[in-house]
């Protein structure tokens, strides 16, 4: 089969035509922007990349057109597709029905942690020698890639064949808004958390929840949850009705699992009450020790044992952009972390404060480039979520993002400073830098290369 991908570029769509290209399909794709590293790994794939949505497209005459949901009406090529009733699906469903049919999928969804839960669980089933197919929406570094069909030599299946996915409750797309997650069909699926996120498209967090629901409904009767239960909101999803197995982890009443930490970042995982395993390891935060429990406990659905899973987790190298140390100059290091939401940014300075102590200084560099950022609708939390950084370095124009981020960042008083451009704002972090210091750079986007041209204005 012949697919031609709209919006191949983004991370979901360029996984899926990795997959296709794998399972034997013809793929080539568009996008509005088709530039390096995305570009460069689909072209390595044998997959041919277009510049733009022209109409003319359809003169490629693929089988079927697989539109991801950056993509909407009034696009071009989507019109001349319309127009032509020529054959469309969604990735996600296209996804269901051609990759994860018949395969035991283990799905991970939640506000935060999606991404480096799914890279901790397909790890774990890969130490443990069941070689899972993975869609990540990052690159997990002990794979380096964020997609595969099959950890296979033959590539094919198994007995039983599992599939690790990162579980969006994003829409699907412009003719389909439910949430990616539905079209799944997991068997064992996480619950990891759940907050207000997607002000362009929820309008608040109980059509969140209601999305969520839908997830649940999916789930068979002989397949688990593994739900966090310290989250009120996700207590009232499932509270809304549940027909499967479910499992907590947490600190809270009711939780099957949980953890007792050690003073070297160590921690005993605790199911129903028994130590059944320790996990030894770098990684910082609660929100690991939380994403880890979820691992842990989705592995042990599919049959790898609890003592085992937390042995795989300390040969766990993170998902890059995961406080991934990007340089170390004259005592100062520059560090990369996809924090864009306040709960996520809390959590990332957090845990690198935990790590370094009260005596080390933390400079935090922010781009608030999300939807849900741009629209403001989080922007009083910023404060809250940086109060532990020394020094704030906020970057982002009032007509990039509708409001003064000056403002939102003026109860911090005199430790932040917002810049509307990137050679200023360099000037001024490299200004203020000085040996010791750990500078966490927070964005989920490339943020103009500012990462390097930190280090080297640091050298200089």
């Amino acid at each position: 089969m012949h697919i031609h991908i709209l919006g191949i570029c983004g991370t979901f769509m360029g996984g899926l035509a990795v997959l296709a290209k794998e399972a034997g399909h013809r793929v080539t794709g568009c996008d509005a922007n088709v530039y390096p590293p995305m570009s460069t790994q689909l072209e390595a794939q044998g997959i041919e990349l277009i510049q733009g949505f022209g109409p003319e497209q359809i003169e490629l005459n693929p089988d079927l057109y697989v539109i991801g949901n950056v993509v909407s009406r009034g696009n071009p090529l989507v019109e001349a597709i319309l127009n032509r009733s020529l054959p469309y699906v969604s990735g996600p469903q296209w996804m269901g029905e051609h990759i994860l049919r018949d395969k035991w999928v283990l799905a991970v969804a939640g506000t935060h942690g999606k991404t480096t839960t799914s890279a901790m669980l397909a790890w774990i089933l890969e130490d443990a020698g069941y070689a899972p197919g993975f869609l990540i929406g990052g690159v997990p570094m002990n794979f380096g890639i964020s997609a595969r069909l099959s950890g296979h030599a033959d590539g094919k299946s198994a007995e039983t064949a599992f599939f690790v996915i990162e579980a969006d409750e994003y829409d699907t797309a412009f003719f389909d808004k439910r949430s990616k997650f539905v079209h799944y069909h997991a068997k064992t699926a996480v619950l990891n958390n759940l907050e207000y996120d997607h002000a362009d498209i929820f309008p608040d967090l109980a059509a969140i929840e209601t999305q969520f629901h839908h997830l649940v409904r999916t789930v068979p009767g002989i397949g688990r949850l593994v739900v966090n239960a310290d989250e009120e909101s996700l207590r009232r999803v499932v509270a809304r009705g549940c027909w499967s197995e479910h499992e907590g982890f947490g600190h809270g009443a009711g939780a099957d699992w949980t953890l007792n930490e050690h003073a070297d970042g160590s921690f005993d995982v605790v199911f129903r009450g028994e130590t059944a395993g320790r996990v030894e390891w770098q990684l910082t935060g609660k929100h690991n020790r939380a994403n880890a429990l979820a691992a842990i406990a989705a592995a042990r659905h599919v049959g790898v044992p609890i003592a085992q899973a937390a042995q795989s987790l300390a040969r766990f190298e993170n998902v890059k952009r995961r406080m991934e140390v990007r340089g170390v100059v004259k005592d100062v290091t520059v560090f990369d972390d996809f924090a864009h939401h306040p709960t996520a940014i809390a959590t990332t300075v957090g845990g690198l404060r935990q790590k370094v102590g009260a005596a080390t200084r933390i400079l935090a560099v922010l781009e608030p480039r999300s939807n849900t950022m741009k629209l403001g609708a989080m922007k009083d939390a910023l404060p809250g979520s940086l109060a532990e950084a020394d020094l704030v370095f906020g970057f982002g124009s009032r007509e990039a993002l509708g409001w003064s981020l000056a403002d939102a960042l003026a109860p911090l008083g005199a430790k932040a400073s917002a810049y509307e451009q990137i050679d200023a704002l360099v000037a001024a972090i490299a200004g203020a830098a000085r040996p010791g210091d750990q500078i966490v750079v927070m964005s989920n986007g490339g943020f103009g290369g500012v990462h390097q041209k930190i280090l080297e204005a640091l050298a200089r």
